[in-house]
């Protein structure tokens, strides 16, 4: 059983990274939709705004690590990707919970290509000014994103095209980067 915990800036590739997997057999866990999902049955709007409140009130009230306790349940004796770890504190439950079968993997991208890809995506949350943007990233770096992006076990780059960075996250889960 591998368990990779995915993390990395808002559009900077975690779906491609997750898509790939999938190809490959992987389960996967999105740490966002276990929140979108706890957000929704709690009737809060699906805004970016509503629902990034939601989950910072909910890891104030519950210890910061509360994500990660609820996606854990969802994580099968399989190949899986948690997508969307955002802390430290995250990575330490999945560690005690899945041992040395958890490797952190980062994706890198810079602002200038992740904010476009942001509103290409259509959803409802995507920030839709450079603002709105600065501000998501400066919230997620708030909990903590930052300094888990820095203990990584491997940090793929994704400057280049679609086909270069599908051609690395397949490497990689084939052990050939």
């Amino acid at each position: 059983m591998k368990v990779i915990v995915l993390t990395g800036m808002p559009g900077s590739g975690k779906e491609e990274f997750v898509q790939v997997a999938k190809e490959a057999k992987y389960e996967v866990v999105r740490m966002g939709d276990v929140v979108r999902a706890e957000a929704a049955s709690r009737s809060i709007a699906r805004d970016d705004k509503s629902v990034g409140g939601f989950a910072s009130s909910e890891r104030q009230g519950h210890g910061y690590d509360i994500w990660a306790k609820r996606c854990v349940p969802h994580v099968r004796a399989r190949n899986t990707v948690i997508d969307g770890s955002r802390g430290v504190e995250e990575l330490e439950v999945f560690r005690n919970a899945f041992g040395r079968n958890v490797r952190l993997v980062a994706i890198h991208s810079s602002p200038v290509k992740r904010f476009p890809r942001l509103q290409l995506r259509g959803r409802p949350d995507a920030p839709q000014t450079w603002e709105e943007f600065v501000e998501r990233d400066r919230r997620e770096l708030g909990w903590g994103l930052g300094d888990l992006i820095a203990l990584a076990d491997v940090m793929l780059i994704n400057e280049g095209t679609l086909e270069e960075f599908r051609a690395t996250v397949k490497g990689f889960l084939t052990g050939q980067v």
